[in-house]
């Protein structure tokens, strides 16, 4: 059997093939174009040369994000706005021929961290992104959850916990609301809570930090107690076995170290032991969930 994962990207799209094992068989990456019957095109060319690639017919799982309305069977969510409102999976199924899953991209890291990344053999798995926004995902004995509206595990879309006064009510969210916690802990969030409203990228606040820059150091540190405080939450409605971090800021080492202290005063619980981990398979865990979407002998 063969599974083939593809994970859709706003600027790049990436198909892998696993085999019975889990081991990979084929890798190929091509640029997303900008609308939608160009992108259903991409992924059938994509498909077309992995079964020649590899000489078999895999099933197709594909992470992407936003999710399957299932009030409409549409595209919700996406910010490849072109994609919302459209019946991508049956219009792939007419393209490829064959039965297709399609999947939140933040559920398909929590699936491969689950699976045979980081956090593979526990229970209930808590998986985040943590890159330009936020999102997670929640995987419970190797399924993903999903519920009745598709959004379980859409964490960066609920409130920071405990804010304080300066906190109160926060920078407006794509979304519409105020205050919510992607805008607070994603790269984009520290970015700017660091060095203004204009700023987008995180990525040299650690050295900065760690040469003694005060203002890095300090935001920093606020990062840290945020992302503690919404994890905080998560613990006390899942408590799950394990917490899976991934996106640029997973790569802050310090994260591992200082975020487990901080969640003591605010978990409901006389101990806190869930491990907080980075994610084993990195930039690749998003394309192999989506096709571990397929179980064995499924497809």
């Amino acid at each position: 059997m063969m599974r083939y994962g593809i994970d859709l990207g706003g600027t790049k799209t990436e198909i892998i093939a696993l085999d019975e094992t889990g081991a990979e068989r084929y890798r190929r990456r091509t640029a997303t174009p900008g609308d939608y019957e160009a992108v259903v095109r991409m992924i059938a060319d994509l498909v077309a040369a992995a079964d020649g690639a590899t000489q078999a017919r895999g099933s197709v799982g594909i992470g992407m994000p936003g999710c399957l309305s299932p009030a409409t069977g549409l595209v919700k969510g996406a910010n490849s706005t072109f994609l919302n409102g459209r019946p991508f999976d049956r219009d792939l199924e007419a393209a490829l021929g064959r039965p297709v899953r399609i999947a939140n991209d933040a559920n398909c890291f929590a699936l491969s961290e689950a699976t045979d990344g980081a956090a593979a053999g526990a229970r209930v798995v808590f998986g985040v992104i943590l890159g330009t926004g936020c999102g997670g995902g929640v995987v419970v004995e190797g399924r993903v959850l999903t519920g009745p509206h598709a959004i379980a595990g859409e964490w960066g879309h609920t409130p920071l916990p405990w804010p304080s006064a300066i906190e109160t009510p926060g920078q407006r969210c794509w979304c519409g609301r105020h205050g919510c916690l992607e805008t607070w802990i994603s790269g984009t969030g520290l970015a700017q809570d660091c060095d203004g409203p204009g700023a987008r990228d995180a990525t040299s606040i650690p050295a900065r930090a760690a040469a003694g820059e005060e203002r890095a150091r300090a935001a920093l540190a606020r990062h840290a107690d945020r992302l503690a405080r919404g994890l905080a939450v998560v613990i006390d409605l899942i408590d799950p076995d394990a917490i899976v971090l991934g996106g640029g800021l997973s790569n802050m080492d310090h994260l591992y170290e200082v975020v487990p202290r901080l969640l003591r005063p605010y978990v409901f619980s006389d101990v806190v032991t869930t491990p907080i981990l980075k994610a084993k398979h990195g930039d690749s865990s998003g394309v192999r969930g989506a096709a571990w979407l397929w179980g064995p002998g499924e497809g």
